[in-house]
């Protein structure tokens, strides 16, 4: 092989293997910032990973708030409409959390399926809803009222 030819060829395999691994190494320090967001009915038919960092809403379930008395834990269920799972959150919850209002978690389910939130982001607007909360309780078909967004909740 002619050492010009040689010495291109070696230049063409590192310019691919070189950016092939930056490629790699980048997916890789990515994968563990990557929120997929699971409505309520994905999260109680167990289609949502257990202890992976996942996004979550829905209307907080009026009644289901339950603050402790020793701490900062609260206790309160976010539903779709239809289907409703249980939220555990230590902290101070946002100015605008309130029951029958829209909220998105951010955090993990534990082994028994209770989401475990790292972080609570509350709707900002009277009007306003998260558009992946929309979509979920859209999808999820409940009934339309006055409450969060216009969605009934089911008994």
């Amino acid at each position: 092989m002619h050492p010009v030819r040689r010495q291109r060829l070696l230049l063409v395999l590192f310019i691919v293997v070189f950016s092939s691994l930056a490629v790699g190494l980048m997916a890789y320090a990515l994968r563990a910032n990557i929120n997929l967001f699971y409505a309520p009915s994905q999260i109680v038919s167990g289609e949502a990973p257990v202890d992976t960092r996942i996004r979550a809403g829905g209307c907080v379930r009026p009644g289901s708030v339950e603050r402790s008395k020793t701490s900062l834990e609260t206790r309160f269920s976010l539903t779709d409409g239809v289907v409703d799972f249980p939220v555990v959150y230590s902290g101070i919850l946002p100015d605008l959390f309130a029951e029958g209002e829209a909220a998105v978690v951010n955090g993990s389910l534990n082994q028994e399926r209770v989401f475990v939130a790292t972080e609570v982001l509350a709707k900002h607007d009277e009007e306003y809803m998260p558009p992946e909360v929309a979509d979920a309780m859209s999808l999820a078909g409940g009934e339309h009222d006055e409450t969060c967004g216009g969605m009934a909740y089911g008994s």
